[in-house]
């Protein structure tokens, strides 16, 4: 596929059809994506393949578990968690988040209902000790590490669209991080990124919807004239 054209039509997938993945093609989408950028090439992402029944559910359970109070926040307005949204504000929100759940439940649901259903579910860990996180002594929120380790979740889904499959990068679990690094044994330098769930999707997207360029481009500073 031509580079330009992934790029513009890679979009975010959450239905799949029940056809199975090979490992053989999750092999082959891992060792493309490792190719991706990181600082200093430390390469500090580990991924853990999830194959067991049980061990998918608990996820999806653990998923879950703040996905309604993300849907909640949504209906009211907020960007949920945003780490400048008003604490009260999203605590009333959230009331709303029980309700929801209880609608879910009648069906059909969607990729976070059936997350465990998913062909390939990834779990996606981003080792502390390789990340040169140069934020990480202001005052404020620190995100520059994940510049070491999303540009590599970003690369699975374009190995992934190679391979005829479509998938969604999803960091719901996060919420449940202790929970989810117990489930998979993972070690203190070790914190949740991401979860990846891949498979042959239902529909792929073919024409997304962005902002144009001048709507986020200035020229020399950001009150400066509209770039594009």
């Amino acid at each position: 596929m031509d580079l330009t054209e992934a790029l513009r039509t890679t979009g975010a997938v959450r239905e799949f059809t029940a056809e199975p993945v090979p490992d053989e093609v999750v092999t082959r989408v891992l060792d493309t994506a490792r190719f991706a950028p990181s600082g200093g090439n430390r390469q500090g992402w580990r991924v853990v393949v999830v194959k067991d029944g049980g061990t998918r559910r608990r996820l999806r359970d653990l998923y879950l578990g703040d996905w309604y109070s993300y849907l909640a926040m949504s209906l009211a307005g907020l960007t949920p968690w945003a780490p400048v949204t008003d604490r009260e504000a999203e605590a009333l929100a959230a009331e709303g988040a029980a309700a929801l759940a209880e609608s879910a439940a009648v069906g059909p649901g969607g990729l976070a209902e059936h997350l465990d259903e998913a062909p390939v579910l990834l779990a996606l860990f981003a080792d502390l000790t390789r990340l040169a996180a140069v934020d990480r002594d202001l005052d404020r929120y620190t995100f520059a590490g994940g510049a070491s380790i999303y540009p590599f979740a970003w690369s699975v889904l374009l190995a992934a669209r190679e391979e005829g499959l479509g998938g969604v990068v999803t960091t719901m679990a996060i919420r449940r991080e202790d929970e989810v690094r117990a489930l998979f044994g993972a070690p203190d330098h070790l914190a949740l990124a991401a979860v990846i769930a891949l498979g042959h999707p239902v529909r792929q997207p073919r024409r997304l919807s962005r902002g144009p360029v001048a709507g986020f481009a200035t020229v020399d500073r950001l009150d400066g004239p509209a770039f594009g």
